[in-house]
């Protein structure tokens, strides 16, 4: 792929890698605590298939300052209605220390139940007798795993699925916005094109793809120069005809989108023949 023919500095590209790398060199785990049985039960769910140690099982410890201080997020499971006050003083400690915290009711019933020191948001109840709901969980902890959530589905593949597609959808939210909001035609196309590109990338990271300099320029060359990031734009005029690509919101959302669907497949696949696959359907529908 010629760099010439995207609209940004390769120095730019540059800086994503660095950003990556150093998101791996800053790699904090998961950290479960709280009740036991349940607790370790989503343990097993989350670390099947892959790196237990990027899991800290914590359940039925007390934590302390250094646990909560090192854990990229809190998954945090209560057994009962409420949280006992041992319960709110570990989610206290995880609010003074600034970690985000999602908290499993087992046994609360139906109705809200409202935990100190976490989002409403953030809670998860579980009705007596029944199944944890693991998907649930997975999706909240990818929705708020912030940038240590495509580490975590490097090592951790049942986070995967949920990871990339929120991923996705992060970014087609962010370039719909640009696409929207900046008036002048072809002025959005490099901040939009950086966040593609900063989305693929961390679409292959969650893949366990080491991201160095080469790999980078590789990867843009295989989705970069298949799509052409101009055939994805197509793809989305086909829905929203008439229109500029780098103008409309819609356009730019979909356009990203389903850039990001076709890297997922590339990387899913771990080759190049799924992704030939996908860029044919595409430009068939151009």
């Amino acid at each position: 792929m010629r760099l010439a023919r995207l609209p940004i500095h390769p120095g730019a590209i540059y800086g994503i890698v660095k950003e990556l790398r150093a998101a791996a060199e800053d790699f904090r785990p998961l950290v479960i605590a709280g009740a036991q049985g349940p607790g370790r039960e989503l343990r097993d769910a989350l670390t099947a298939g892959g790196d237990a140690q990027a899991v800290r099982d914590l359940t039925g410890s007390d934590l302390s300052p250094y646990d909560v201080e090192g854990a990229g997020l809190l998954l945090y499971v209560i057994e009962g209605e409420q949280a006992t006050p041992k319960d709110e003083e570990a989610l206290r400690l995880a609010d003074r220390k600034g970690v985000e915290a999602v908290c499993v009711l087992v046994g609360a019933g139906t109705d809200p139940v409202d935990v100190p020191y976490v989002l409403a948001t953030n809670v998860v109840q579980v009705p007596p007798g029944a199944p944890l709901p693991i998907d649930q969980v997975i999706e909240l902890i990818a929705e708020r795993a912030d940038h240590h959530a495509y580490m975590w589905a490097a090592r951790l593949p049942s986070l995967r699925d949920a990871v990339v597609e929120q991923t996705i959808n992060q970014f087609a939210r962010k370039n719909g916005i640009l696409g929207a909001a900046i008036f002048i035609p072809g002025a959005d196309l490099p901040a939009l094109t950086l966040n593609q590109i900063r989305m693929v990338f961390r679409i292959a990271a969650a893949y366990g793809e080491q991201i160095d300099r080469d790999r980078a320029f590789e990867i843009l060359a295989v989705i970069g120069a298949g799509l052409g990031f101009r055939a994805v734009a197509r793809e989305a005029l086909g829905f929203i005809p008439g229109v500029g690509w780098a103008i409309k919101g819609g356009i730019a959302y979909a356009g990203t989108r389903a850039l990001g669907t076709a890297a997922a497949a590339y990387f899913e696949a771990g080759g190049q023949t799924r992704i030939k696959n996908v860029i044919g359907s595409v430009r068939s529908r151009s």
